[in-house]
């Protein structure tokens, strides 16, 4: 199994940036990859960005693309996404998760989940 931790969410003023963190523990050699959702109420998960946990290749959802970066430091099994410029539509619980198959933008391919950790942005 695969443990997840996020932390770093928080409330911020639009255009102001947040690092979040995601630290992965237990059986970490079977990772693909690490993506992070986000999902705010009355709407599904929705992919935000991923990083291929051998590789390095990222991939970013359009919104994001040019704010967010994410990246991952082996020696410490953590996955970050740094959010700059944010927006109050950027305001979410985002969650990480890891998959064992393949890099997809789809939830229920992921099988391990953190517990998620809110970011408020306000305007």
């Amino acid at each position: 199994q695969v443990q997840l931790v996020e932390a770093g969410g928080g409330l911020v003023q639009a255009g102001g940036s947040l690092r979040l963190s995601c630290a992965a523990s237990g059986r970490t050699i079977s990772i693909h990859a690490v993506c992070w959702f986000r999902q705010v109420p009355g709407k599904e998960r929705e992919f935000v960005a991923a990083i291929g946990w051998s590789g390095g290749r990222t991939y970013y959802t359009d919104s994001v693309k040019g704010r967010f970066t994410i990246s991952k430091d082996n020696a410490k099994n953590t996955v970050y996404l740094q959010m700059n410029s944010l927006k109050p539509e950027d305001t979410a619980v985002y969650f990480c998760a890891s998959t064992e198959i393949a890099t997809t933008t789809i939830p229920h391919t992921y099988r391990y989940w953190g517990q998620g950790t809110q970011v408020t942005v306000s305007s």
